[in-house]
């Protein structure tokens, strides 16, 4: 409808008031629209003066927000005081959707002057209570580290970190671990050490800062009772609930690659737990090197590893528990639409980030080659194909970002972690291609470089 017509005006204010759902109270439409797709809230906004009004609002963009990225994100975002939030919650989540690019940042020491973590590559980096948690990982020689490092970020994400070595030797050293947070706290386990042993224990970890007395860090042991998974390494694990911990896979005795699923209940003091796996069909087959990453409450996505016959995987699969109440695995089929692509890969990152993606970085194809490419799965995609119980397969799940600022040396086996808004994400260490010499036979060396990938550039 053009400005400037009575007649028109007329007809459509007459129309708008004949309309029932015209009637409906504000809170209720409020409640329905975030019932809907986004396209669709942005469709009725075109539909009545009314309509949007309400679907350009702040408040509802606020809650389409906390509904598709995490309430725990956004109230993040808004405790931080970040710059961006005087802009519409609307414009945000528009850029976001729309991402190709982002910033990266060295944040490494250029001279070594500052006491940090060594080079290494399978050890855990966590972030919880404000801090960095850095701990274990394999070195030079095939030796394992057995240290924990810990550096207070706060609000100042950019800035280079001042590490603190805290508690070394507990727990005993190992790489190829896992370790995630679960609230205030951490939960690692397996494991191996450079004696090839494999380990079955689970431990929980807690950092607190405080400015008069510092950062504080204790480890302790949990006893799990007679029942544990198998021993095992190069597993991957991801929280689910916020309340447990679920791990898949991995390399056990004598080396085989195992296709376990495994989940561990914790005490309400963390102080014992209990173990008890899950077995559905179908369900991912064995592998190691690979990735979960828990993408809401109860769901996890499995992406890549090596497989059983030493191939490396492009598969995705999703561990759902919201729609039956009990945990099932789920094959997530795609289709690249850029067929000079290259997906399969093991030893990567994979982090939920800011804006419902999942980012992917690194890792090594089957012929050993590193890589240094983001890529990002759109976590609304699967939402909307698991609802519909569709077998589909999906065009557009991937994307491919550009990195702006410094560009990171293609790496595996590194360890990446998001703050808890989701926009900052830390990543460190991994093996990198080195330069020939008589003691290189590969060319492989161990990092220590730390880097910041900031997701928010255009605003």
């Amino acid at each position: 409808m053009e400005e400037g017509s009575g007649s028109d005006i007329h007809n459509y204010s007459r129309s708008e008031s004949a309309s029932p759902i015209s009637n409906v109270a504000q809170d209720h439409l409020f409640t329905i629209l975030l019932l809907l797709p986004v396209q669709s809230i942005l469709s009725l906004s075109m539909t009545c003066k009314r309509f949007r009004a309400l679907t350009c609002s702040d408040t509802l963009w606020e809650s389409v927000c906390k509904r598709d990225w995490g309430s725990r994100r956004v109230d993040a975002l808004k405790s931080s005081n970040h710059h961006f939030l005087q802009f519409p919650w609307m414009r945000l989540y528009k850029q976001l959707s729309q991402m190709d690019s982002f910033v990266c940042y060295d944040l490494s020491d250029p001279d070594c002057n500052l006491d940090s973590p060594a080079a290494r590559a399978s050890h855990s980096l966590n972030f919880v209570s404000d801090c960095l948690v850095l701990f274990g990982g394999g070195c030079e020689g095939g030796r394992h580290l057995d240290d924990t490092w810990v550096a207070y970020i706060g609000n100042d994400f950019r800035r280079m970190l001042k590490w603190q070595k805290v508690n070394s030797g507990i727990p005993s050293g190992r790489f190829g671990h896992t370790c995630l947070e679960l609230g205030d706290f951490l939960v690692l386990f397996g494991g191996i050490n450079d004696h090839g042993n494999r380990q079955n224990d689970t431990w929980v970890g807690q950092v607190t800062y405080a400015e008069n007395i510092g950062i504080t860090f204790s480890w302790k042991l949990v006893d799990v009772g007679a029942i544990a998974p198998p021993p095992r390494g190069a597993h991957a694990a991801s929280s689910i609930d916020n309340k447990r911990m679920v791990i898949h896979g991995g390399i056990g005795l004598q080396g085989i690659r195992l296709g376990d699923t495994w989940v561990l209940e914790l005490s309400e003091n963390l102080s014992s737990g209990r173990w008890y796996e899950i077995v559905t069909h179908p369900s991912p087959p064995a592998r190691s090197g690979h990735t979960l990453t828990c993408i809401g409450r109860s769901r996890i996505i499995l992406f890549g590893g090596r497989g059983l016959g030493y191939e490396v995987l492009d598969d995705v699969w999703l561990l759902d528990e919201r729609d039956l109440g009990y945990p099932t695995w789920v094959q997530i089929l795609y289709e690249l639409q850029n067929e000079s692509a290259s997906l399969p890969r093991v030893g990567h990152s994979a982090t939920a980030v800011l804006g419902g993606w999942l980012l992917i970085h690194g890792g090594e194809d089957s012929y050993r080659q590193r890589k240094d490419d983001f890529w990002v799965l759109d976590i609304s995609a699967i939402s909307c194909i698991t609802r519909l119980n569709c077998k589909a397969r999906l065009a557009k799940m991937w994307k491919r970002l550009r990195a702006n600022g410094c560009q990171p040396r293609r790496r595996s086996f590194h360890r990446a972690c998001a703050d808890h808004s989701g926009r900052y994400i830390y990543v460190f260490g991994g093996m990198v291609d080195g330069f020939l010499q008589p003691t290189e036979s590969f060319g492989l060396r161990f990092d220590r470089d730390l880097f910041l990938v900031d997701l928010v550039l255009h605003l």
